[in-house]
């Protein structure tokens, strides 16, 4: 899998081990998007957030959180996607992440059951 990314590499506009897997986002995509007057809006973790801070200062971060962590544990449960030890790692992953959400220019609460509203807040801003 290294190799891939590194085949990859220069057509990544970031990349990360995220979960044990390699994730990225393509620089082609976002190029097109920006060159047609698009917003460009990408699902990042917070080693993504920042490595995209450095290259575009002016972006805008947003953290998007359950209300809570025993709800965002729930969830992860719910969805019955992980091992144990998978699990175990998200929630993990998630404290930590927890510990950098000044970096992010907002915040937003997904409550549970509430995707509308989440959408909307997504929206006005």
């Amino acid at each position: 899998m290294a190799t891939a990314i590194r085949k990859w590499k220069g057509e990544l506009l970031e990349y990360a081990i995220v979960y044990n897997d390699y994730k990225g986002i393509p620089k082609q995509q976002v190029r097109e998007a920006l060159a047609s007057g698009q917003d460009v809006v990408l699902r990042l973790d917070v080693q993504g957030a920042q490595t995209v801070r450095a290259l575009v200062p002016d972006a805008l971060l947003i953290f998007l959180t359950a209300a809570s962590e025993p709800e965002l544990e729930e969830r992860l449960r719910e969805r019955k996607t992980e091992t144990p030890e998978g699990l175990k790692l998200r929630i993990a992953t998630a404290r930590q992440e927890m510990k950098r959400i000044r970096e992010f220019d907002y915040v937003v609460v997904n409550p549970d059951y509430e995707l509308d509203q989440t959408v909307d807040t997504l929206l006005a801003i």
